[in-house]
């Protein structure tokens, strides 16, 4: 008799991306497909609610359009390759290939109507507001006495729209904005349950394509969206998944756009790899990236005359004879007195340290596993069945094992060039009222090796020396001020890049034809304003006087005499104010001669306008060219 055992019940380990019933037959979505679905019936324009940026107040439809637009512009920069759709129902007008009543599919010429997002589709876009009531207008779809169902026909086109490429190739979403829930209010008897009846079946047969839909739904904080009159039936939610979505409902129309953005940028995979327990036995990961540094994109050099994309090309000559030479030149390392030859070749395989594999060396206690372990930021693991059909269930094993024997794995694994030991921690699923807040699944660290460890240095080692200690005074009035200019609530989440925000913004200028750039809030600067307030500034003052004592000024003065170093950097910018001068810098950008100087030549400007000077000579002239906003 054999008995057979459900190892993970809760299902907690099944990626997202699985089908109900095949766990192995995971999807590898590469791009994302999205049509986005306005509700335009009066009830959007005439429901306002207040604005903390305006004046005024403003109307459901105005935020559905201004979320939309804001995540257009996001997208075109963060994934330009996924392509969306915009399509308006309850409308006045109609334009979709089906020819169907209520349905206005939003485009601009030569654009398909479902394609990458487009300059020129942000720029129309932008208007829409203004032009929406003369263009497409307003109008109920949904009447009593008539048959027309202006949500039935939404729901077809954008299904229609997503016919294009396969599901497994793509993730396929409908977002559907509405302050509408009871679309059927207005009809009754057995037209109103015909109806209700052949749309949920539409949103079904939607779903059986792999196309999810999600809702946004817009309520006033004293008229809540109510999910139970029927689009909990349309999104299949019951039971928890009802509770946690209404949790979602009451929250402020001011954080919706974050909300949209949370739900553009879904996991991707960063690549697959084998994990190897013990000889014969190898399951399949799916690794994940949690923090990627993100920088402007390189250069592309432009023909001036076609304007296309420059295609460069490395021609070897011989110095003697100035003959083009066909093969790949060896190199050579001296040894004894001989010159030891190799190819290319040679060279990558005497590099080649690791398969790429990530192999378990063995466990250990998590309290081994110090801070300063991490060399850089982990990645996440999550298991796959896609090739090694069992992956789920040895992985869940493992993961168990460690979480309640608060062990760690020790591996080994790496590029073909760069392998190293690794430490997989498992991480258990934590859930709260309104979902999962982290996933479970182990995290891989990177661990240094012993030569990459150094020790500190002691500053005072000899033992006569007398060590400067703080006082009780210098410590409490330290303390005081650290409590007084404390962050409530940090995280890394509320601070966006400067110096990218400002690339960016410059491209939409350029891109959008904008006649003033964006404006940038720059999020590490100091709050000045808080700074300044009156307990801030006693702390700070009795931080002074317990350290530097009555006279703290004038020492400060004594103190301050510029150093060696410091003179050396005030000559380096002397020399560069002097040297700038004699460049017409906006000429050169102009005419494409800033890679025709010298990388000296460059950190002039640069070190002139406070820009930092590293990097190679491409990436210097992109941070020219970002700063002159060319």
């Amino acid at each position: 008799m054999s008995v057979s055992m459900d190892i993970d019940p809760d299902d907690v380990f099944r990626d997202d991306d699985d089908p109900e019933n095949e766990l192995f037959q995971e999807r590898d979505a590469s791009k994302e497909q999205l049509v986005y679905l306005v509700d335009a019936s009066p009830k959007m324009f005439s429901t306002t609610c207040p604005s903390e940026d305006e004046k005024k107040d403003v109307t459901h439809f105005e935020i559905a359009v201004r979320c939309i637009a804001q995540s257009l512009k996001t997208q075109i920069i963060n994934r330009s390759y996924d392509e969306v759709a915009i399509c308006f129902f309850n409308t006045r007008e109609k334009k979709n290939l089906q020819d169907l009543n209520g349905v206005y599919v939003f485009n601009v010429p030569e654009r398909e109507d479902l394609d990458r997002p487009t300059a020129r589709l942000i720029k129309d876009f932008d208007y829409i507001e203004e032009s929406f009531s003369k263009q497409i207008g307003s109008k109920y779809g949904i009447l009593s006495g008539t048959r027309d169902n202006s949500l039935y026909n939404a729901l077809w086109v954008a299904q229609a729209l997503l016919r294009k490429g396969s599901a497994k190739t793509a993730d396929k979403r409908i977002m559907l904005f509405t302050n509408e829930d009871d679309p059927f209010g207005n009809i009754k008897g057995v037209t109103k349950m015909d109806m209700m009846r052949t749309t949920l079946q539409r949103a079904k047969d939607a779903q059986d394509l792999h196309i999810s839909i999600d809702l946004l739904p817009l309520s006033r904080p004293d008229n809540e969206f109510n999910m139970s009159t029927f689009y909990a039936d349309l999104l299949g939610l019951e039971g928890n998944d009802l509770a946690q979505f209404k949790t979602l409902v009451g929250e402020r129309f001011e954080d919706m756009k974050d909300q949209l953005r949370k739900r553009m940028f879904r996991k991707r995979k960063v690549k697959r790899i084998n994990f190897i327990i013990a000889s014969g036995v190898t399951i399949e990961l799916n690794t994940y990236a949690l923090v990627r540094p993100t920088s402007p994109g390189t250069v592309t050099w432009l023909d001036s005359v076609t304007n296309l994309p420059l295609k460069t090309e490395r021609s070897l000559l011989c110095s003697d004879t100035g003959a083009l030479l066909k093969e790949s030149p060896k190199l050579f390392q001296t040894y004894k007195n001989e010159n030891i030859m190799f190819s290319a070749d040679e060279i990558s395989e005497i590099k080649r340290v690791s398969n790429g594999h990530l192999r378990l060396l063995g466990f250990k206690p998590l309290s081994c596993l110090k801070d300063y372990h991490n060399l850089r930021p982990s990645s996440f693991v999550f298991p796959s069945d896609e090739e090694v059909i069992g992956s789920t269930c040895i992985f869940i094993a493992l993961h168990r094992s460690m979480l309640r024997l608060k062990r760690f794995a020790v591996a080994f694994y790496g590029s073909y060039t760069h392998a190293q030991l690794v430490a997989l921690v498992a991480q258990d699923e934590i859930l709260s009222a309104s979902g999962q807040v982290e996933p479970p699944g182990m995290h891989m660290i990177y661990l240094p090796y012993s030569d990459d460890i150094r020790p500190v240095e002691e500053l005072h080692t000899d033992a006569n020396s007398k060590a400067p200690r703080a006082t009780e005074d210098q410590i409490k009035s330290a303390s005081s001020l650290v409590k007084r200019i404390d962050l409530k609530n940090f995280s890394v989440c509320q601070f966006a890049n400067p110096a990218l925000q400002r690339h960016y913004a410059v491209l939409q200028a350029l891109a959008l034809d904008e006649e003033e750039m964006p404006e940038i809030k720059d999020e590490t600067l100091p709050d000045e304003e808080g700074l300044a307030r009156p307990g801030i500034v006693k702390a700070l003052d009795e931080f002074k006087l317990s350290v530097y004592g009555e006279n703290y000024e004038e020492e400060t003065e004594s103190i301050g005499k510029p150093s060696e170093a410091s003179k050396k950097r005030k000559a380096i910018a002397d020399n560069a104010t002097k040297q700038y001068a004699s460049y017409d810098w906006p000429d050169l950008a102009d005419n494409g001669k800033l890679k025709d100087l010298t990388v000296v030549e460059l950190k002039n400007y640069l070190t002139v306008n406070n820009l930092t000077v590293t990097g190679k000579k491409e990436a210097l002239i992109s941070r020219i060219l970002t700063h002159m906003g060319k």
